[in-house]
């Protein structure tokens, strides 16, 4: 069987693992959805490469060992979690100045009424923003090591093939994923430019949820 020659011990169960923590709300995901709602789909596939190429980088490191270093050493530890708090609160806090602009110009019908997730100056590269946004968060480090290990044959010779079908299902699971998010936002986006106050009003609980996830961040411990 091919998960067995590849060292994966049980990969339906990762399989299953995977997919509930895909659908779990986080940054990534929600940052996605508000590109796509604002900018259209192919702004949304960029801000989804981010993400996958930071979670491909974050699954590298998790398996190059680089996650344990981080655990073992609290000061690095700290100076990733505060950055991506801070990277994150930024996000929010420019999401909160473009619920502002909509809602002052709420009754001007020629100002477009899509979602503002951010100025349009920080949105011209949906890519960058995504892969800071992923790779600024250490607990997904932490993470990635801790929920690969499980699946990996200790006794396998070639344990990189093994993390590189878990990265693989990973991938796939986020691609699928990310891709409703993306054409549920266009749709969202259709929906806002008829509704100026729903608008500012989503974009200020898609801020919310931002400042939040940073204050969850530099709350959080190793």
């Amino acid at each position: 069987m091919m998960a067995g020659v590849l060292g994966i011990t049980d990969i339906w169960t990762y399989v299953l693992g995977t997919v509930a923590i895909v659908l779990l709300p986080g940054p990534n995901s929600l940052f996605v959805l508000s590109t796509a709602a604002q900018r259209g789909v192919a702004a949304g596939y960029r801000a989804a490469g981010g993400v996958f190429v930071g979670d491909g980088v974050l699954m590298f490191l998790s398996a190059a060992g680089v996650a344990s270093l981080v655990q073992a050493y609290p000061p690095l530890f700290l100076v990733i979690k505060y950055a991506g708090a801070a990277y994150l609160g930024y996000v929010g806090l420019t999401m909160l100045r473009g619920a502002w602009r909509r809602w002052r110009t709420r009754n001007d019908p020629d100002t477009p009424r899509l979602i503002d997730a951010a100025r349009p100056a920080a949105m011209r590269s949906p890519f960058r923003k995504a892969l800071v946004i992923s790779l600024l968060n250490p607990k997904a480090i932490l993470f990635f090591v801790s929920f690969f290990i499980q699946f990996v044959d200790p006794g396998y010779a070639w344990p990189a093939l093994s993390f590189l079908l878990l990265g693989l299902i990973a991938q796939v699971t986020s691609v699928l994923y990310l891709t409703a998010l993306i054409f549920t936002g266009t749709f969202l986006a259709a929906q806002f430019r008829r509704r100026h106050r729903l608008a500012a009003g989503a974009t200020t609980g898609v801020a919310a949820l931002f400042l939040g996830f940073s204050l969850k961040l530099a709350t959080a411990t190793a």
